[in-house]
């Protein structure tokens, strides 16, 4: 294209191969009226990003905001045990409706599709990042001041359906005091500049548990790196959260809104200053 000035934003070809992903972000429900969208992501798989999402959503509905859960993890959906929401969604002919959870969050999530909980979801890839697009543009979300999205992990079609779909403005990255920690942020801080997208920070789970008895913080998978490698990657680490029975027992009972997560209380206000 010889007479094009690289302007994405006020491009109307719809065949221009040097289109930013900017331009393919879907608009949401003409009644959804959605301000702040934060991803919680991770370059691998069980290092607690579900439980970032929740506590995070909840300790921000905490200081007075209006608060939705998307839950773009579709087969391996968390989100509605952790808050104790259940049953099916419901709607009309104009949009569908999320569940909310006792303090009024917002969830969407495809466990709350299903006839039963402990269904499988055996889907291929383009109808999974199908899901999470209608998850934004057919849900009426009303007004939401902070919207998280529990992103799965990697960088496969739903993370790249979500950043190109959806307006975020910032992702928390999820991590744990392994070797492999460094890759993982890696990973995930390479998508997000791929995307333009900002990383907010660095949140290491499984940081240490305190022994009962003396108090003292033990280091179960070796010292934590969450420092070292956010400030390889020019990040500020926001967190370092313990391995608690007590945070587990609150999930599995639906009871995520009643944990105290004082140590998330740095990432909260970085977002809140978005």
């Amino acid at each position: 294209m010889s007479d094009c000035d690289h302007n994405c934003d006020s491009c109307n070809s719809s065949d221009c191969e040097e289109r930013s992903p900017k331009s393919l972000i879907e608009k949401t429900h003409e009644f959804s009226d959605i301000k702040k969208v934060i991803a919680v992501v991770s370059g691998k798989g069980g290092v607690g990003k579900s439980l970032v999402t929740g506590l995070l959503a909840s300790l921000t509905n905490k200081k007075g905001h209006k608060v939705a859960v998307l839950d773009a993890d579709i087969t391996g959906p968390s989100i509605p045990k952790m808050f104790g929401v259940s049953g099916r969604l419901e709607g009309h002919d104009k949009g569908i409706f999320p569940k909310e959870s006792k303090n009024h969050i917002k969830i969407v999530s495809s466990n709350l599709m299903l006839e039963n909980d402990n269904d499988p979801v055996l889907w291929r890839g383009p109808l999974i990042a199908g899901l999470v697009k209608q998850f934004w543009t057919d849900v009426i979300w009303d007004e939401v001041d902070y919207m998280f999205v529990d992103m799965p992990p990697g960088t496969g079609d739903v993370p790249l359906t979500v950043f190109q779909s959806i307006k975020v403005d910032g992702i928390i990255v999820v991590t744990s005091p392994q070797d492999l920690v460094s890759m993982i942020v890696e990973k995930a801080v390479k998508m997000a500049n791929k995307m333009n997208i900002p990383v907010i920070g660095v949140v290491e789970n499984m940081s240490y548990i305190n022994c009962p008895k003396c108090g003292e913080k033990i280091e179960v998978f070796g010292t934590s790196k969450v420092k070292d490698v956010a400030r390889d990657f020019n990040l500020e680490a926001l967190a370092k959260m313990p391995i608690d029975s007590e945070i587990a027992k609150a999930c599995d009972e639906g009871r995520v809104e009643d944990i105290r997560a004082e140590f998330l209380d740095k990432a909260v206000e970085k977002i809140l200053k978005l």
